[in-house]
């Protein structure tokens, strides 16, 4: 099975071909296809450092990510502050390696 080793907006993902992930918000609309240049391809016997070629990868849906609370607090000086956070993100499915 033939992987790579994509960065998407300063991530690494080590994908293979059929795999869906949530990557952060990219500009693209919803069935757009992105060509991503990889740092690696991996297969079972060896690993190039320098790859050829590239992989696509096509946008699905932007979805937001779960929330997460961020919560404040100060002893003794009565200070409490609770916040709220959903980051964007972006579904994407991967095409070809």
């Amino acid at each position: 099975m033939m992987q790579a080793l994509i960065v998407i907006s300063d991530k690494q993902y080590l994908v293979k071909q059929g795999d869906r992930l949530f990557v952060p918000r990219q500009d693209a609309a919803a069935g757009d296809v992105i060509e991503v240049k990889p740092l690696m391809h991996v297969d079972q016997a060896q690993s190039t450092l320098q790859p050829t070629g590239s992989v696509k990868v096509k946008v699905l849906e932007h979805v937001r990510d779960e929330k997460v609370i961020v919560f404040r607090k100060k002893r003794r000086k009565r200070f409490q502050k609770r916040n709220g956070h959903r980051q964007h993100m972006t579904q994407v499915e991967v095409l070809s390696v």
